[in-house]
Formats: structure tokens, sequence, C-alpha cells
């Protein structure tokens, strides 16, 4: 009976000063000598607000709840803020372009544990447009150029440009800023790197070092479009916390999932994938813009994305076309360099067709090696081999060059 009453007295204690420990951080047991027992003393025990059960009520909540990184002070904001208060037409039209990819890009933040305002970079990239192409060759809605693109694993080839690719794409991007807020410790300065390149942040933050400067973000000496890409950004953020307090409206996006993806095993039209999921051809490129012709391959293609109801009609139509060939297209790589009605003919197909499915000039010929995409003919079943569509790649040459 003593054994338990000193055994019970033991884990009481126990409990007490683990409580402690985790209430008031520095708090430990005292050391005690073998044996001995220890008095209990009465403690406050601290506690903290217990989180709402209630949901977002839409994905803007769900996005505030979770801002986390330090606002960014400066006249800059404030003058960006009033600029797109002053367009709230423009800025409704543009978080309404974003319906379609918030939801999945806040989520992704939070499986990550990144601060979820980052889901407005896409609309200072590019309006959440991930068709969008700038003049120095960055493509998508996270704006890759090519060569980081290349380095986070997005396809770029005749077929496809995984810049543009909305899963795709925003894996890449959240692993880059990830890796940028690992290198400079400061999310404005990592923002800074996306835009301007981290070896332009590592050498101007290098130069005021070596000058006994400060390394901030408004202490570095930077390009105009990098010195306002901060500020943009945080006077969204500012009106995304509060909308009205601008006299703005925000577009209703509900917090759920706008699209589903639907694995495919078959080379398929556009046109055809677009009508069996009844959408048109235009929304079903704007959910799945990273293949540039008229037909998605398989061998390179995980899935399709469609609207979350529209990808159950999908899936069921498609299970019903087991017997009919899905694709009209193909790709040939071409053995030698041959002028396009050459390879029209050897195809079956007509100049044009060749031409305009591979946006090919008129006037230039088609180096060996190169892979075109070309009509299917009826005796062809199989899905285009995999070696051709994952390094499809057109060298074109001028035909004065030809001798």
């Amino acid at each position: 009976m003593f054994v338990s009453r000193v055994i019970a007295v033991l884990l009481l204690a126990f409990t007490v000063s683990g409580c402690a420990s985790i209430a008031n951080g520095a708090r430990h047991a005292p050391d005690l000598p073998s044996g001995a027992l220890a008095h209990i003393e009465s403690l406050e025990v601290a506690t903290r607000p217990v989180s709402g059960l209630e949901p977002p009520a839409d994905i803007w909540e769900r996005m505030r709840r979770g801002f986390a990184m330090p606002d960014f002070d400066s006249a800059l904001v404030l003058e960006r803020q009033d600029w797109c208060a002053q367009r709230p037409t423009a800025l409704l039209r543009m978080t309404e372009q974003a319906r379609k990819y918030l939801f999945y890009i806040v989520e992704e933040l939070e499986l990550r544990g990144m601060p979820t305002e980052l889901a407005l970079l896409p609309f200072v990239e590019s309006a959440y447009n991930p068709a969008a192409v700038s003049s120095a060759k960055a493509a998508g809605m996270w704006q890759f150029m090519p060569a980081t693109g290349t380095y986070f694993d997005l396809t770029q080839n005749a077929f496809r440009d995984d810049r543009r690719d909305v899963l795709a794409s925003t894996r890449a991007a959240l692993d880059y800023l990830q890796r940028l807020h690992r290198m400079f410790g400061d999310w404005h300065l990592a923002l800074a790197a996306y835009n301007w390149g981290e070896g332009n942040v590592g050498r101007a933050r290098a130069f005021n070092q070596n000058q006994g400067r400060p390394t901030g973000y408004m202490d570095l000496v930077m390009p105009e479009e990098t010195r306002w890409y901060v500020p943009k950004f945080q006077a969204l953020k500012n009106i995304v916390r509060d909308p009205a307090a601008f006299g703005v409206q925000l577009a209703e996006i509900g917090n759920h999932p706008y699209f589903d993806v639907v694995p495919i095993a078959r080379d398929i039209d556009v046109a055809l994938a677009a009508r069996l999921a009844g959408i048109s051809e235009e929304d079903f490129r704007q959910l799945n813009p990273s293949h540039k012709g008229p037909v998605i391959f398989a061998a390179v293609t995980q899935g399709v994305l469609l609207p979350w109801d529209n990808a159950r009609i999908f899936a069921q139509k498609l299970a019903d076309q087991q017997d009919e060939r899905l694709s009209s297209w193909t790709v040939w790589q071409v053995p030698r360099r041959m002028a396009v009605a050459e390879v029209a003919r050897r195809v079956g197909a007509g100049e044009r067709a060749v031409l305009t499915a591979n946006a090919i000039p008129r006037g230039m010929l088609v180096d060996a090696g190169s892979t075109l995409l070309v009509p299917r003919s009826p005796q062809a079943q199989g899905n285009a081999p995999a070696h051709l569509v994952q390094r499809g790649h057109v060298r074109l040459v001028k035909a004065s060059r030809e001798r």
C-alpha cells in the first residue's frame, strides 16, 4: 500500500513539473537526492486560446488566417494601394481570373507550412494567367524563365511547356521560394531574388556588407522593377486583408477545390477531351495550358485537370470510348533534312496541316532528327512513342542554305 502511494505521488509530481515546463519554458524540476520526494508547489499554468472550429467562409478568409510574413512598410506600398483602389473593376477581374487555381495553391502552401500570402505572387507576376509570356520569354502564371524552368524539371519541348502547367509550375515555384528563403533568411529578400535572381541579390548584399551598410530589401541597389516588386505584393496583401477599407470587391471564391485530376492512358485530341467533359476548348486549355498543339500525349501526361463536376462526366465518357480512336495526331521523326512538302508526302498529309500543326514558317526546311506532329493514319492505333514525345524538338533551317 505504501509503495502504491509513493508511486502515485511520483507520477503526480512528474505530471505537474511537465506542465510547468511547457507553461514556463525555463522552469525545470529540481535535482533531488536519490529516493527523496519534493514538495509539490502550486503553479499557475498558462493557457493558449483554442482555435475556432468554424471553417473559413471562403478562400480569402482561409488565406488571411495563414498570413505569416512580416508586413513591408514603405511609401511605395501606399502608392500602389491607391493605384489598385482606383481600378476596382480591373482588380475584380483579376481576382476572378484566379478562381480556377487559388484553392489549390493555398492548400499547397499550407501543406508545406509556408505563408499563405505567397498565393498572391501570381497576381504580381502574371495576373494569374497561366498562358502569359513576357518579353523576356518568362512563361506561365509563376513566370519561369527557360533556364530556371529547366533547373526545376519543367519540361519545355515542341509539344508541351510545363512552365505553364498548373501543378508542375506551382510545385517548382514553391520549391524555388523555399530555397530562396533558406538562402537569405528573409521573405522580402527571397521575393527580390525570385524577381531579380539570387545571384544579383547575393552580390548586392555582399557589396553593402563590404561598405558597412545595412542589407535589407530597401537598402540594396536594385532595378526599378525589383524595387517595386515587394511593394506591389504588400499592397495586394493589405487589400486582401481588408478589401472594404479600400472600397474594392474581390471575386467570390469558395473554400473548396475548383478542379480534379482525371488520369488518361491514351493519346487524346484536345477538342475531343473538352467535348467529353462538356466544356469549351478555351476553358479546357485554361486548366491544361502546357499542351501546345491539338493533342495530349499520354506518355508525358499523368492526367488532365477539369472542373470538379465535369471531371466525373469526363471519366465516365472516356471509359465508354474503349473501342474508339481518341487522337487524330501522332509524332514522326524526320530521317534527314527535308522540305515540308516532302514531309507531307511521306506521312500522307497536306502541307498546310503540317505547317500549321508545327508552327513552321513557309520557306523553311526541317532538319534531321526533328520530331513533328503529323496526322495519324487510320492504321495507327497505339500511343505516340514516349522517347519521341519526351525529347520532341523541331529544328528549322532556311531553304536557301540547302545545297
